[in-house]
């Protein structure tokens, strides 16, 4: 397994097997460089979203970077406030525009029920996902899915949808692992991504996960990044600095013992907290 290996969604498109996220990377210098210095890495999968609020920045490091689009897989997402067909829509031709690209390979519903449409979520979700199906058709999309979707949230949209969701992208680490949904996603054939795959930094100085590191002469980055792949997962790291950047691509060289794997699962639940739910986020 290497960097640009893939896994392959129901539809048949390929994406590869690790993403560079871009969570918390600022719009500017930061995402931009960023982005720069993952593909220069050899990322070939990256992953925004509209509420990043650093699709522009994203859209100029894959132009100057000279990568082949072909060679590119790009992910971003509908933010809160656009839930709903029209809504939708528009929201796709922006990200589009900023970004500076004829389509996206994947586009996701980035939350399952926002606050704002709380006495509607499921009509609301049921409107996005017919905009998305639509730019799907239209080529837009390339595949469609959603982030921080739940069992109950997926059978509501299932009521009316088309397309299946190709993905779910999660909160999935050593402290949380998402079980149910997990095995909601697997029984779909909806494939699992997990963004903070270190638990948004918490669990890269935790003492446990550090001692299993060393045995493997590996970082915890490394360590929990090959922890995802044995399970099937697709992580996303993020980082803005470049040696991390490329240390997170060397993880193909080593594998985990099923004692480490079972311990990675047990041992370390709720130390970088849990998967907030859609049904209370305030947002």
């Amino acid at each position: 397994m290497s960097l640009t290996d893939t896994y392959q969604l129901a539809n048949g498109t390929k994406i590869p097997v690790i993403g560079f996220g871009t969570w918390q990377s600022a719009d500017g210098d930061e995402a931009y460089h960023a982005v720069l210095d993952a593909l220069k890495a050899g990322y070939r999968h990256i992953d925004t979203a509209a509420a990043y609020g650093n699709e522009d920045s994203v859209g100029k490091a894959i132009k100057d970077s000279g990568v082949d689009r072909d060679e590119l897989f790009v992910t971003t997402k509908l933010w809160n406030a656009d839930h709903g067909y029209d809504a939708t829509k528009k929201a796709l031709e922006t990200s589009l525009a900023k970004l500076g690209l004829d389509y996206v390979n994947l586009y996701l519903i980035h939350w399952a029920n926002p606050v704002a449409f709380r006495d509607n979520w499921e009509e609301m979700n049921a409107g996005s996902w017919r905009a998305m199906e639509e730019a799907y058709d239209a080529g837009k999309t390339k595949a469609i899915g959603v982030s921080n979707f739940r069992p109950k949230h997926l059978d509501a949209l299932l009521k009316t949808a088309k397309v299946t969701p190709m993905v779910n992208q999660l909160f999935i680490n050593p402290s949380d692992l998402e079980p149910e949904v997990v095995a909601y996603n697997d029984a779909h054939h909806i494939l699992t991504e997990a963004y903070s795959p270190f638990g948004t930094g918490k669990l890269v100085k935790n003492k446990g996960i550090t001692a299993i590191a060393e045995k493997y002469g590996k970082s915890v980055p490394q360590l929990i990044l090959r922890w995802q792949l044995q399970h099937g997962f697709l992580p996303l790291p993020k980082s803005v600095h470049t040696q991390y950047i490329q240390a997170n691509t060397e993880i193909f060289d080593f594998n985990l013992a099923h004692t480490d794997m079972t311990q990675l699962d047990e041992a370390f639940k709720g130390v970088a907290g849990y998967a907030q739910d859609p049904d209370t986020a305030r947002f």
